[in-house]
C-alpha cells in the first residue's frame, strides 16, 4: 500500500503496555519507518513521546494522532492512513471492534493483545468476510496470547515428519505479575461466560472446516506426566483455539492433528492453589460489586515494576509426536505479560510492513500470516525457541 502516510499507526500508546511497544518501536524500526502515535489525550500523547525521544533524539516531531474508539470518522482516519494499525485498547470486548471495523473496511492491516475467545469469535463473524475482500489481514493474540502457543507447535511441527498424524502437547510455566489491564479483560471474559459460548457456537456455524482433515484441541483432566515431570491443569485460554485454526488453515499440521494445553508446575500444591484462585476469580467476577472491588485493586493504566518484570520469565514445553518420532520443544522468554508481549506485538506489525509473507487476508492467526518470518524476528529479538532432544521409538 505504497499511498499511506504511514507504515504503522500505534493506537492506545498512553496505556501501561502501549507505553511498552512506542518504547520498543522507538528501538526497532528500521530508520525508512514511517510510524505515529495514536490516542485520545494529546497531553498524554505528548508525554509518551517525550519519553521515546531520549531513546532516540529524531522522533521530536514524531506524529501524534488525535482518535476515539467512540468517534468512528477517527477510527476511519487511522485505517486509511495507515498500513498497519496496532491496538493496545482493552478491554477489547468493549473497546475494540471499531478499529477492527475501520481497518477490515480499509484494507488495512491490523494487531492486538487480546486474550478474549468472545471478542476474536464475535470479529471474525463481523468482519472477516470484509477483510477477506479488502485483503486486510487481521491479526489478534499477538502477545503472550498466543504466540508461544501458536508459533511454538509450528516450530515442533517443524522437527516431526509430514504428512502424518501427530499430537502435540503444551505446557506453560510463568512467574509473572498482573496489570490493571489484564485483569479487567480476565474479569470481563469470566463475567461474559454465556455470551463467550453463543459467540463461539455463531462463528462455528459460518467458519469452514479443515477440508477434508482432522483437528481437534483436547486436554486430560489434571493430572501428573511422567514424560514432562510436571502436574498439568487444563489452561482455559485463547491459545488452543488459535492452534486449532492454525492447524486448520495450514496443511503442514497433517492430516489428523491434536492439541492440548496446560499449566504446568512442579508441585501439586501448586496446582490445588492455581486452580483455587481461578475458581475464586470466576465467582466473583459474576457479582458486580466485587468485579469493581477486584478491578479496583490493580486500577488500570498500571502494571509490575520495572524490577518485578526483570525478575520474572516465562516457559512454554511442547512435546510433540508424529510417525514414531517424539520432540521436546521449548519457547523461553522473559516477562511474558509486558515486556515480551511489547515485544511480540511490535515485531509482529513490524513483520507485516516489511517481510515477504504468504499472501492471506480475512482474519488470521500469527502462524497463518506471518509463520517462520515471525519467528525469526522473536529470536533475533532474543526469546529464544529450542529443540531440546528427539526420541525415535
Amino acid at each position: 500500500m505504497p499511498d499511506r502516510e504511514f507504515d504503522l499507526v500505534l493506537f492506545g500508546a498512553t496505556g501501561f503496555t502501549g507505553v511498552l511497544t512506542a518504547e520498543y518501536l522507538a528501538e526497532h524500526v528500521p530508520d525508512s519507518c514511517r510510524w505515529a502515535l495514536a490516542g485520545r489525550n494529546q497531553g498524554r500523547l505528548e508525554a509518551v513521546r517525550d519519553r521515546l525521544v531520549v531513546i532516540d533524539p529524531a522522533l521530536t516531531d514524531l506524529p501524534l494522532l488525535a482518535a476515539d474508539v467512540s468517534d468512528e470518522a477517527s477510527m476511519a482516519d487511522i485505517a486509511r492512513r495507515a498500513r498497519v494499525v496496532i491496538s493496545t485498547v482493552g478491554p477489547y470486548v468493549e473497546h475494540g471492534e471499531p478499529l477492527v471495523a475501520a481497518c477490515a473496511g480499509a484494507g488495512t492491516d491490523y494487531v492486538d493483545l487480546t486474550g478474549e475467545p468472545e471478542f476474536v469469535d464475535r470479529m471474525y463473524v463481523a468482519h472477516h468476510e470484509t477483510a477477506v475482500a479488502t485483503g486486510a489481514r487481521i491479526v489478534h493474540a499477538c502477545g503472550f496470547d498466543c504466540v508461544p502457543a501458536d508459533l511454538g507447535v509450528l516450530f515442533t511441527l517443524g522437527h516431526l515428519p509430514e504428512g502424518v498424524p501427530a499430537q502435540v502437547g503444551g505446557m506453560v510455566r510463568t512467574n509473572a505479575g498482573l496489570s490493571g489491564g489484564t485483569l479487567a479483560s480476565a474479569l470481563a471474559a469470566f463475567s461474559r461466560a454465556a455470551k463467550t459460548k453463543q459467540a463461539h457456537a455463531e462463528r462455528r456455524r459460518m467458519e469452514p472446516r479443515a477440508n477434508g482433515r482432522r483437528v481437534r484441541t483436547s486436554a486430560k483432566p489434571p493430572h501428573f506426566d511422567k514424560q514432562a515431570g510436571y502436574w498439568l491443569v487444563p489452561l482455559p485460554t485463547l491459545d488452543p483455539f488459535v492452534v486449532r485454526r492454525s492447524a486448520a488453515a495450514l496443511e503442514r499440521y497433517g492430516p489428523d492433528f491434536g492439541y492440548a494445553h496446560y499449566a504446568a508446575a512442579k508441585r501439586l500444591p501448586s496446582v490445588v492453589l492455581g486452580v483455587a484462585g481461578v475458581g475464586l476469580l470466576f465467582a466473583g467476577a459474576q457479582v458486580p460489586p466485587v468485579r469493581e472491588f477486584l478491578l479496583g485493586r490493580v486500577p488500570a493504566g498500571r502494571g509490575p515494576s520495572e524490577e518485578r518484570r526483570s525478575a520474572s520469565c516465562f516457559s512454554c514445553r511442547f512435546i510433540g509426536e508424529a510417525g514414531g518420532r517424539t520432540v521436546f520443544t521449548e519457547v523461553r522468554g522473559g516477562d511474558p505479560g509486558y515486556t515480551e508481549t511489547s515485544k511480540m506485538l511490535a515485531e509482529s506489525a513490524l513483520s507485516l510492513a516489511f517481510d515477504d509473507n504468504p499472501e492471506t487476508a480475512g482474519q488470521v492467526t500469527t502462524a497463518v500470516a506471518m509463520g517462520e518470518n515471525l519467528t525469526r524476528r522473536l529470536v533475533s529479538a532474543g526469546i529464544r525457541f529450542t529443540l531440546h532432544r528427539t526420541e525415535v521409538s
